[in-house]
């Protein structure tokens, strides 16, 4: 059976960052967060107690709530995390400047025998390894949106990713109860290359007044078997970040991925989908 890392650091405690946390917290690993500001700490701690509430009252939780959240703890500076930490997963925002220094910053403070990972959705994984000493130990874990609920880890391996940290990863990922696809590193992986075309298309199709977003959606979740539609899955995921992985694939991969004006429009109105309660649909938690 898969075994969990005994400790994991995870660096941001957002959305993404907190079910991360959430996740290898409830496999059984001590989880340390960094988040800076007592506030936004507060808030990542309340967000994993949330996640974990919500699992065990649809039994999807082996212990109790307290129990887990036990192993939790955060931490204010990226220097702080355990020196004996097993794997560290980055989590901040797509901004590959920000995503190197805090790699880096991470590996300076942990073991040589650490594995580190980011959940980049789609920056280049190679171009952030460069930024490490030990670029072996390093590899793409994207997690998905809710990260407790998902059941794919996609694994991003570069050149250089030592077969020894894919193995790891690939166990790590078992643990969690999740599926793996391992894929090479290029622009958009597997899944954000196609999840972020069939998005900016049904945007464009709203763009063009060809259907509502309701329409288009059922049209893929009827039609296709899809689980989510993809305006929908755009709320979820978050327009502005959207945005960003449509504007990175575009500079990478040309015209296809040029991002809609519409969408453009909606984040600089602070429309971002579910995180403001406006997207392409009124969300009301």
């Amino acid at each position: 059976m898969a075994a969990a890392p005994g400790t994991v650091g995870v660096v941001g405690g957002g959305r993404m960052g907190a079910g991360i946390a959430q996740s290898f917290a409830a496999a059984g690993s001590a989880v340390v967060v960094v988040e800076s500001g007592e506030e936004a700490a507060a808030a990542a701690l309340d967000r994993v107690a949330a996640g974990l509430r919500r699992a065990a009252e649809r039994g999807r939780l082996g212990e109790p709530v307290e129990r887990v959240l036990e192993r939790v703890t955060v931490t204010a500076a990226v220097e702080d995390l355990p020196a004996g930490a097993d794997l560290v997963v980055e989590a901040v925002p797509e901004d590959a400047a920000l995503k190197a220094r805090v790699l880096a910053a991470a590996e300076k403070a942990v073991g040589e025998e650490a594995v580190l990972a980011t959940n980049t959705s789609s920056l280049s994984v190679t171009e952030l390894a460069a930024a490490l000493a030990r670029p072996e130990r390093f590899l793409g874990m994207h997690f998905f949106n809710p990260v407790p609920a998902s059941a794919l880890v996609e694994l991003v391996v570069t050149g250089q990713t030592a077969d020894a940290t894919l193995r790891a990863a690939l166990e790590w990922t078992h643990a969690l109860g999740k599926q793996d696809v391992v894929v090479k590193d290029s622009p958009g992986f597997a899944s954000s290359r196609l999840g972020v075309a069939l998005g900016l298309e049904a945007i464009r199709m709203v763009e063009e007044g060809v259907a509502e977003p309701e329409a288009i959606d059922a049209a893929m979740t009827l039609g296709y078997k899809h689980p989510m539609g993809p305006l929908r899955l755009t709320d979820l995921v978050g327009l502005d970040v959207r945005l960003a992985i449509a504007e990175y694939l575009h500079a990478t991969l040309g015209e296809r991925f040029a991002p809609p004006r519409l969408l453009r429009e909606k984040v600089a109105r602070g429309e971002l989908g579910r995180k403001t309660g406006q997207g392409f649909y009124t969300w009301q938690e």
